[in-house]
C-alpha cells in the first residue's frame, strides 16, 4: 500500500492500517489515485480526507506511579511529619 501513499512515520503506518480495515485496499487505492497530482504521492491525509473517515481518538492513558515513586513520597511525608523542635535543633 505504501506504493500508494507517504508514509513518513510509525503514526502514518497505524492510520494506513487502520484505513485499510476499516474501507478495504480498493478504495484507498481509488482514493489515492483521485488525489495524485503529476507524480508525487499524495499524504495520507489527503486520502482520509477523500474518503471522508474521521480517525477515531485514541483513549488516553494516564501513567500510574510506580513503586520507586511511592517510595520517596513516603518517605518525603515521614520526613514532614517530623516535630518541628527537632529540625530547629539540627540548625
Amino acid at each position: 500500500m505504501e506504493q500508494w501513499v507517504r508514509v513518513r512515520n510509525e503514526q502514518d503506518r497505524q492510520l494506513l492500517k487502520w484505513l485499510i480495515e476499516t474501507v478495504g485496499e480498493t478504495a484507498i487505492v481509488k482514493a489515492a489515485r483521485a488525489c495524485t497530482t503529476g507524480d508525487t504521492k499524495p499524504y495520507l491525509s489527503q486520502v482520509r480526507a477523500h474518503l471522508g473517515v474521521s480517525v477515531p481518538r485514541r483513549p488516553t492513558q494516564r501513567a500510574q506511579p510506580g513503586e520507586v515513586g511511592e517510595q520517596h513520597l513516603q518517605a518525603i511525608y515521614q520526613i514532614l511529619q517530623r516535630p518541628r523542635m527537632h529540625l530547629q535543633a539540627r540548625l
